[in-house]
């Protein structure tokens, strides 16, 4: 059972998969399979997904959206409601936020990438190159006025320092204006890298500190797909909550809690 918190911080969890587009395809071809992929996916989405949107990347010229894996079209449970899930050539997403739960979203993301698989006219084709496991937290601190670096060390687990000195007597405020930190991992479990990546930014209009947790395998390290799916979102989703739990360990875990 995943403990559940009354102020969790999370932005979004992501699924994403990737996959090359059917380029071996004459070129009359290869956009009437992913038309019929459009339609197909539709009409196994349309009882549980019944809001359809068409972005603006819609009308981008084929060329862009191969080469940048770019979402087109995307499927709510209702109009600007999560959670909802997005397609584009060669890509194919799961997203949700403040309604996430992992006892739904396991469920769903298990569904939608069946509901993929079963509606792509060349299955034996659908040759995957990534799939992501990502989670988006964030929460309010005045960077501009307080530490960051202390609060990220004391509250999230992780140490980023400068020199004491390095800032002294320039007459520069010794608080980012704006932070970034990103370092990855090699994992065995799923195979793939775990990265974790700090910055500042914004939550609901107030200063804030943000994190993402994300789980990527990628070329060799791509499971079977879809056979060995569950398995994989499973191990990756255990690393994920673990390192999510360690790091708001203590002051941090109570506030979520609302304690």
């Amino acid at each position: 059972m995943v403990e559940q918190l009354k102020n969790k911080p999370l932005v979004e969890a992501i699924l994403e998969v990737r996959w090359k587009p059917l380029n071996n395809l004459p070129d009359s071809k290869s956009p009437q399979y992913y038309k019929l992929l459009l339609a197909r996916l539709s009409d196994s989405l349309l009882s549980e997904y019944p809001t359809y949107e068409e972005l603006p990347t819609a009308s981008l010229p084929e060329q862009v959206i191969l080469i940048n894996n770019i979402v087109q079209h995307r499927f709510r449970i209702d109009s600007n409601k999560w959670p909802l899930i997005q397609l584009g050539p060669g890509v194919f997403t799961v997203n949700s936020t403040s309604d996430y739960t992992w006892d739904d979203f396991r469920p769903r993301i298990i569904s939608a990438i069946n509901k993929l698989y079963s509606a792509h006219p060349k299955v034996s084709d659908m040759k995957m190159t990534n799939i992501i496991l990502r989670y988006i937290d964030a929460v309010e601190f005045d960077y501009l006025n307080e530490d960051a670096y202390e609060f990220i060390k004391d509250k999230l687990k992780i140490n980023i320092s400068i020199s004491d000195n390095l800032l002294n007597d320039t007459n520069v405020n010794k608080n980012p204006c704006n932070l970034t930190w990103h370092s990855s991992f090699k994992c065995n479990q799923p195979k793939g890298m775990i990265s974790i990546r700090l910055a500042t930014g914004q939550k609901q209009n107030k200063p804030a500190i943000i994190w993402e947790t994300v789980i990527e395998s990628a070329g060799d390290d791509m499971p079977n797909m879809p056979t060995e799916f569950e398995k994989w979102i499973d191990s990756a989703h255990e690393i994920t909550n673990n390192c999510f739990f360690k790091m708001i360990d203590g002051d941090l875990i109570k506030r979520f809690k609302g304690e």
